[in-house]
């Protein structure tokens, strides 16, 4: 009798041990039917796992066959083994289904049932089925389950609900690895870095040994918060544990050093790894563009294909490489390559290339690809948009504008991109359609667009709608207050301009680099000394003084208000120079005739290792042209191609022109012209027929004249010079005509206009005002000089007075000319022996040069004058510019 028990006993053996090593579907059927025909189909043990086997082969359909063959039905194991077995195939919504049909056969779950049950919730997304899960779970009394706790944490931060994790965690009696594994990763994978590394130290303080997913966990965190020194740490810790070995790690640690943009990091990790996958190519790469190394990460591409195909994040670094690059003949490749490995572009990837084709100049492949491509978003929309913005093809973009509407709603980005369009085209009719597009589509209320529309209505011209824009906002950031300020000194407002740098203060806003970078032009425009000084002390107060940029604003602005002194001191105090610092400081010495001066700074310039610009050369060649430093000048221009390998342009041949010309040299000076291998632009036959007038070379002047005539120029200045040659040879007919012709033209000569500063407030003069504060006193001291200088000898020049008057009157207009008014008005309103300084809008004329020579002579006076071209420093009757100006 008890021989047949321990038979069947080694009948189960052998059948559970044959089970348990089927490795293919067709052996497991095989021991099924073993199985059944032994009459063990009904078995408890059987029946649990014959459905994880099926399960593990992921024949769900013979493992609910198994289960549903099964009786009695009210046996837990067989339930929690097809719940598991549904759940770990990812069939979720249909072990949630089975827990309930469960449920519904009165069948109780036990602490097995629930692990798998919470699992599908979370794989499922069903927030609302897991809450109930876990009422039942308070309900049956499984609350101090540690597996059952370990699923709910998971759900909970699967579900981002961090605060019930958080719960769960705490309440839990007893918790293991996987409890702060799972509270860990929820806080890391949710982006709340700080609380994750806050439960791993609590972790480390609890005596838990942290493992791989412990260490995968912190390290995207440690890289989030660009947590360097504990970043290490785990390192150190990864590598003595041996865990720097796996790949999970490793790629963890490659994306963290990159986030630290630590790349020598990066590269030891990747070059130390035995076995890397994908993944570890893809951060790689991806750091590598982050980082903006584009052709390296090409290059780790190039041998990246010979191992893996790269998928669609790889495709689309190197797409974004590309266009970065510009570098179309390798995009070419990578199109190909896209075609010939079947890689389809998504969304994200067929806009970089749009962005790529854009980039490299190929219009017509953006074209082609976005005609192309099946579902167009936002930034496809846009891209295309902002090609035909940049390549100048207005009407194409708002072309597409109109047909994009009909599809999809405009962003904040399609506004700002269409006001560009109408700022560069001055087109205030569109701009004011796009501020209806913005109201209508709610884009109006984000800072940006505002912003953009006070640029536009600014630069527009309609600076009221501007500021009533500006009054209007609620809200207002730095941008906001510099656009406006910006278009104060667009548009020459620069009281207005001066008094927002001060409210913006009051509003609680520091200005920034951008503020200083556009009021201190402002100074330089009006020489506005005590501003400028008061800006310069707000930088000093603010820390902005170590900027090159701001510094370099500085020196130009000290410059233009008469004051180098001060803009050398700037320049000396500065600890980093650029060229542009260095050509400032040219242009400044060149400025005040200090030709010698700007020589030995160029020279300077050369000797630190920063080498000139084009701008440089033409600072240098104006410094020469204006303290008749000729032979030293040709030199410099010689240089350029000689030494620097830059090609002279138009600027280069005019400021030669200039220097020979200004030095008396004018008929070489036309000779030079004719040997040019560039044709002679307007600007190079002006240049010479202002030397000429100034130097009364009549015959050359006229010819000069026909010349700038045929060329037809529809620059105001060159046809006001040429009819103010016209004038002094005598030869109305042809003003006449010149003047008929830039009223045809549409031009206007700028009044001359001059001005003075004195006790804060700045006094204008313009040409022949006759009333104006003081203008009785003016006019009665500018005839008691013209006395006294008469009897020194001065001779008015009548050929300064363009217009055909007899003498007499010749006489008076020229006492009316702006800079004397200027002269007079400071003379009565200063103390005397105290130094003057006037400004004008045009270049003085050679009258009023020798005039202020002889007053400064007369009333002991020092009078600096900064015309169109440079400052005059009138002392003792002589003036700095040597007469050559």
């Amino acid at each position: 009798m008890s021989v047949f028990p321990k038979a069947r006993q080694n009948l189960r053996s052998s059948i559970s041990a044959a089970l348990s090593s089927a490795s293919t579907p067709p052996t497991l059927r095989r021991v099924h039917a073993l199985i059944i025909t032994s009459g063990l189909g009904r078995s408890e043990y059987f029946v649990g796992k014959l459905i994880s086997k099926y399960a593990h082969f992921r024949d769900l359909k013979s493992s609910l066959s198994v289960f549903r063959l099964a009786s009695p039905a009210n046996n837990v194991y067989h339930w929690n083994s097809i719940i598991r077995a549904f759940t770990h195939n990812g069939l979720f919504l249909e072990a949630i289904g089975l827990y309930s049909e469960m449920r519904g056969t009165g069948v109780p779950p036990d602490p097995y049932t629930f692990p798998s049950v919470i699992n599908a919730c979370a794989g499922s997304h069903c927030t609302i089925i897991g809450g109930v899960i876990h009422e039942h779970v308070l309900a049956l009394g499984f609350r101090s389950d540690l597996y059952i706790g370990n699923a709910l944490v998971d759900m909970y931060a699967r579900f981002s609900d961090l605060v019930n994790a958080r719960n769960v965690f705490d309440n839990m009696p007893a918790r293991d690895v996987v409890s702060w594994n799972s509270l860990i990763s929820g806080y890391s994978s949710n982006g709340c870095h700080e609380e994750a590394l806050s439960v791993y130290y609590g972790m480390r303080k609890a005596g838990i040994q942290p493992d791989l997913y412990t260490v995968s966990s912190v390290l995207p965190t440690c890289g989030g918060l660009v947590a360097v020194d504990e970043g290490r740490i785990l390192h150190c810790l990864a590598a003595k544990c041996g865990m720097d070995a796996d790949i999970i790690i490793s790629n963890g640690l490659l994306s963290m050093y990159f986030k630290f943009n630590d790349l020598v990091g990066a590269q030891k990790i990747f070059s130390g790894t035995e076995f890397r996958d994908s993944v570890s190519w893809n951060t790689m790469i991806c750091g590598y563009c982050q980082l903006g190394l584009f052709e390296e990460s090409i290059k780790l591409f190039r041998d990246m294909i010979k191992i893996f195909t790269p998928d669609i994040l790889t495709i689309t670094s190197i797409l974004r490489a590309c266009a970065q690059l510009r570098d179309m003949e390798f995009g070419k490749f990578m199109t190909n390559y896209m075609v010939e490995n079947c890689l389809e572009l998504d969304n994200k990837a067929s806009n970089i290339l749009l962005d790529m084709h854009i980039k490299s100049g190929n219009l017509e492949a953006s074209i082609e690809l976005f005609n192309g491509m099946e579902c167009r978003d936002n930034v496809a929309w846009n891209s295309m948009i902002s090609g035909y913005i940049q390549y100048g093809h207005h009407d194409e973009a708002l072309r597409l504008f109109k047909m994009m509407k009909l599809r999809l709603k405009p962003d904040s980005i399609t506004h700002l991109m269409l006001l560009s369009v109408s700022s560069q085209s001055r087109d205030i009719t569109l701009g004011k359609q796009v501020h209806c597009e913005t109201v209508k589509f709610g884009s109006i209320s984000e800072l940006c667009v505002c912003n953009g529309l006070i640029d536009m209505y600014a630069k527009c011209k309609e600076v009221d709608d501007s500021l009533k824009l500006f009054q209007n906002m609620n809200i207002r950031d730095v941008v906001t207050w510099n656009t406006v300020i910006s278009s104060c000194v667009y548009h020459e407002d620069s009281d207005l301009g001066f008094k927002l740098v001060g409210k913006m203060r009051d509003d609680g806003l520091n200005p920034d680099k951008a503020t200083f970078l556009g009021v201190l032009p402002v100074c330089s425009l009006l020489a506005a000394k005590r501003q400028g000084k008061e800006i310069h002390g707000c930088i000093l107060r603010l820390g902005f003084e170590s900027e090159v940029s701001v510094g370099n604003a500085l020196i130009e602005m000290y410059s233009k208000c008469g004051n180098i002194s001060s803009s050398i001191i700037v320049f000396k105090h500065m600890k980093a120079r650029d060229v542009i610092t260095w050509t400032t400081l040219i242009s400044a010495y060149g400025m005040f005739g200090e030709g010698s001066k700007a020589v030995r700074a160029f020279m300077e310039m050369e000797k630190s290792g920063i080498s000139p610009d084009p701008i440089a050369f033409i600072a240098i060649l104006y410094a020469c042209s204006h303290s008749g430093i000729v032979e030293q000048g040709l030199q410099f221009f010689h240089s350029m191609k000689r030494e620097y390998n830059f090609e002279p342009r138009m600027e280069h041949y005019a400021c030669v022109v200039d220097l020979l010309s200004r030095s008396g040299r004018v008929m070489q000076a036309e000779e030079f012209i004719t040997s040019m291998p560039l044709k002679p632009d307007v600007s190079i036959w002006g240049a010479l027929l202002s030397a000429c007038h100034m130097n009364r070379c009549i015959e050359v002047a006229d010819r000069i004249s026909k010349r700038i005539i045929e060329l037809d120029s529809d620059n105001t200045g060159y046809h006001v010079l040429v009819s103010n040659v016209y004038a002094a040879l005598g030869n109305w007919d042809q003003v006449k005509m010149v003047r008929k012709s830039m009223k045809y033209k549409g031009m206007r000569k700028d009044p001359g206009s001059s001005w003075v500063e004195i006790k804060r407030k700045v006094y204008i003069f313009r040409t022949g005002d006759k009333v104006f504060e003081q203008s009785e006193e003016v006019y009665e001291l500018l005839y008691t000089l013209n006395s006294s200088m008469t009897k020194q000898g001065y001779v008015p020049d009548l050929q300064c007075v363009l217009h055909n008057v007899g003498d007499d009157e010749k006489r008076e207009m020229l006492l009316g000319h702006s800079e004397r008014l200027a002269i007079a008005f400071g003379l009565l309103n200063t103390k005397p022996g105290s130094p003057l300084q006037i400004m004008k809008n045009l270049r003085v004329c050679p009258d009023c040069h020798t005039v202020t020579k002889y007053i400064s002579s007369i009333t002991h006076r020092e009078i600096l004058v900064r015309d169109a071209n440079r400052f005059h420093l009138f002392r003792n009757g002589t003036c700095s510019c040597g007469d050559r100006w």
